[in-house]
């Protein structure tokens, strides 16, 4: 098995998600993702013949319909102007669809049968909203769904909360600590290495060069103060027999009690707009086309979890990469843990043992947003970008997933 080379790896900043309100809501998101190939092609000096050696582009995306239909990542290769050899493809694993991207690109690499590869992900939140397939989470199925009965994210992080007894206190001292420490690192330019400014494609203009969500001046009284933003979704009938959201997690965990609602705006992901582009090469693709690695791929997991609880699998999806490198939690410099709700960060950090101080040190996805399909590609600059400022070597980023899953990938820095 060969070695799988990262290139280079940079993103958009992350707009705010709402129609009309966010600097990148008015442009179209193979458009987004356009400028980031690009750029990444021009960062690593491809020329035409470069370019056409491209294998493929693999792009994560969660709400494929509309903007986002008709295989983005193949209308992004165009909108971009590269070769029409250079293919591409576009896959879903929620949350985790960025970092997946970037795996079977790896895997792609390290099998041997392709050289250079794209890797990333784009979601335009404010203009494909969440839900926009209309599937859902379970796609509709109602024969699964009397197998399995399903619950939105925001029950299952309330539901992680009560069972692991972590308090509202806690959670809103990690979002706190999320915007202090991105407020920090955009001060002192620690994202500037991968962050691409975006132009307005019609006049060229620049529409956004920093990320527009961080509020680093936020109080922990100021997230005290917001209301619990589950409550009234965990108290909506939805089952046969008019049993409530909260009722039906609790048939399978009723050791919880009742669930507890603890997660609010403040202590959950922002929704954003953006998009991440990350090079993969084989070592003979570095020497052909005479390019700088900046690290390797080390291991790659994947790991199921029950439905219901859905957010937990981060932990043994890291065990189980961690496994296939030979190393221990311990031996991890630096991690990403996404923070889709504060509570997934905080039990993966107890599940593991990990020491606090090595996680998110430049904020997190409560302060920066969450583009859902291209977070973990995002993560993974993010991670490569602390380990070059640090000195350090390893870098482990993991994400939970709807439908209960996690996905994490270790990197070395070379």
């Amino acid at each position: 098995m060969g070695h799988a080379y990262v290139v280079d790896a940079i993103r958009t900043p992350r707009g705010r998600g709402k129609a009309g309100k966010g600097a990148l809501s008015g442009i179209h998101p193979q458009e987004l993702l356009a400028q980031m190939l690009r750029r990444l092609g021009e960062r690593a000096k491809l020329d035409a013949r470069g370019l056409r050696a491209i294998d493929d582009v693999v792009i994560g995306c969660v709400s494929q319909a509309g903007e986002q239909g008709a295989n983005l990542a193949r209308n992004a290769v165009l909108a971009a102007e590269w070769p029409i050899e250079v293919t591409g493809t576009t896959l879903n694993r929620f949350c985790g669809s960025g970092l997946q991207a970037v795996n079977f690109a790896a895997m792609g690499v390290m099998s041997g049968t392709q050289d250079l590869v794209v890797g990333g992900g784009v979601e335009s939140m404010s203009r494909v909203p969440m839900g926009a397939d209309g599937g859902g989470i379970d796609g509709n199925n109602l024969r699964l769904r009397e197998k399995t009965f399903q619950v939105p994210q925001g029950i299952s992080a309330d539901l992680i909360a009560t069972l692991e007894s972590i308090s509202r206190e806690e959670l809103d001292a990690w979002a706190l600590r999320s915007q202090q420490r991105a407020g920090v690192s955009i001060a002192e330019g620690r994202f500037a290495g991968s962050l691409v400014p975006v132009l307005d494609p019609a006049t060229g203009q620049l529409a956004l060069d920093r990320d527009e969500l961080p509020r680093p001046t936020t109080t922990a009284e100021a997230l005290a103060k917001l209301e619990a933003a589950f409550v009234a979704m965990g108290a909506a009938p939805v089952g046969a027999n008019g049993e409530t959201l909260d009722q039906l997690a609790l048939l399978r965990y009723p050791q919880a009690g009742a669930i507890q609602h603890v997660h609010t705006a403040g202590n959950s992901s922002g929704i954003v707009d953006g998009a991440a582009a990350v090079l993969l090469a084989s070592e003979r693709a570095v020497k052909e086309h005479g390019l700088k690695p900046r690290a390797r791929i080390r291991a790659m997991a994947t790991y199921g979890a029950e439905p219901v609880i859905m957010l937990t699998a981060p932990a043994p999806a890291s065990l189980k990469a961690l496994r296939q490198a030979g190393m221990e939690a311990q031996d991890i410099d630096h991690w990403e843990i996404n923070e889709a709700f504060a509570t997934v960060v905080l039990q993966t950090i107890r599940a593991l043992g990990i020491d606090p101080a090595r996680v998110n040190p430049n904020g997190g996805a409560i302060a920066l947003g969450h583009p859902l399909g291209a977070t973990g590609a995002m993560l993974l600059g993010t991670a490569l970008d602390e380990l070059e400022r640090t000195g350090k070597a390893t870098a482990l980023i993991t994400l939970c997933i709807g439908g209960g899953q996690g996905i994490a990938t270790v990197i070395e820095r070379v």
